[in-house]
């Protein structure tokens, strides 16, 4: 049997990356149980790790070591101009909850995606 994950994110603002990343997952709203120290939102099909939020003093002064690869949902199979297509409707939608794009797109043998950082400066990608 594997061993079930959570995903852990430091952060300032626990309640509004919960959010952030419920939407931007599509998992469940935040634990209503949640305070102003933690957050945590979970798959509703419970497919996907957990993920937590918890409060630090600090802020983010350094890029990840690990990031997030969010790969939009009817890319496989698909030409390479339909799949910029999709990254380019979901980096939208992104966008629209708070993330942002700057960082760009890199197109690279055969593949195609788009480097995010979400509200607080966390990076990810969308492929």
């Amino acid at each position: 049997m594997a061993t079930r994950i959570q995903v852990t994110f430091d952060c300032a603002a626990p309640g509004r990356l919960a959010e952030f990343w419920s939407k931007a997952l599509h998992y469940g709203p935040p634990d209503p149980s949640s305070d102003a120290d933690w957050a945590a939102i979970e798959d509703p099909d419970r497919a996907g790790p957990r993920f937590y939020f918890q409060r630090v003093p600090e802020g983010k002064v350094a890029k990840n070591r690990m990031h997030l690869d969010l790969t939009v949902e009817g890319r496989q199979g698909a030409s390479l101009e339909d799949r910029k297509v999709l990254v380019a409707a979901e980096v939208e939608r992104l966008k629209a909850l708070g993330a942002d794009d700057r960082r760009g797109a890199i197109e690279q043998d055969g593949e195609f995606w788009v480097r995010m950082n979400d509200p607080e400066g966390n990076e990810f990608c969308v492929q």
